[in-house]
């Protein structure tokens, strides 16, 4: 777990600075999505009995259009949430020119909430209050439960895009380079993939490593066998 410096001026720094989500979800959002759909469409004609032309031909197509499709997705519903948090805002506004009083005793329950109380408390709703920002701001975060940070969409749409991309493509590079046996080696490099991401994403959780990477290559192989099962039924 990384740490952090803790004098006056690393605090100011970095709390007038904070750095919100960041892309995280989204490059494991898209990594895992990648590998899990290409080696799907890889699973599901190889099951079939098609030729490793079509294989490649449908992966590339799933690689560019459905990797495509989920940044657009992203960055839509990333546009979402900024839109809503700045109609929540819009309201806040409204509500404190029209019922003043009646926000102000929403702020002083935030902070009774927060362990404050008596002249302490009295004293913080003024100063907050004092200030149309903050007050809105606290608001937005007591009242609703989000973050003070606005989310950026391209940023997000472009990690899910390239780390689909990146994914998406390693199971599809042993029939590209028309390797011997090249649907085994596609699972087990495909499997890696699985494995790494898991992995990868421990870093920024609790869990151990290896347990983190066996739960995503569990979810990614079972979507993959399903995938594999499917198109074994039209075998012929």
């Amino acid at each position: 777990m990384t740490d952090h410096g803790h004098s006056q001026q690393e605090i100011t720094e970095r709390i007038n600075a904070p750095p919100g989500r960041g892309v995280l979800r989204d490059v494991v959002y898209g990594g895992i999505d990648g590998s899990v759909t290409t080696f799907a469409i890889v699973a599901g004609v190889a099951g079939a009995g098609l030729s490793p032309f079509v294989i490649v031909a449908l992966g590339l197509a799933n690689v560019l259009a459905d990797g495509f499709s989920m940044a657009a997705g992203n960055y839509s519903g990333t546009k979402a949430e900024i839109d809503n948090i700045h109609r929540i805002r819009a309201i806040e506004e409204q509500h404190i020119r029209l019922y003043p009083d009646g926000e102000r005793k929403e702020v002083r329950e935030i902070l009774m909430q927060k362990g404050l109380s008596g002249r302490v408390l009295d004293e913080a709703t003024d100063e907050i209050t004092s200030n149309h920002d903050n007050w809105i701001n606290l608001m937005i975060e007591g009242e609703y439960g989000l973050g003070s940070v606005d989310p950026h969409p391209m940023k997000a749409a472009m990690a899910t895009f390239f780390a689909f991309l990146v994914a998406g493509m390693i199971p599809l590079l042993p029939f590209l380079f028309s390797i011997e046996g090249a649907f085994t080696v596609s699972a087990w490099m495909t499997a890696g993939v699985f494995f790494a991401i898991g992995a990868m994403k421990s870093r920024w959780s609790l869990a151990p490593w290896w347990r983190s990477g066996a739960e995503t290559l569990l979810i990614g192989g079972l979507a993959a066998g399903i995938a594999f099962l499917v198109g074994s039924l039209f075998h012929p």
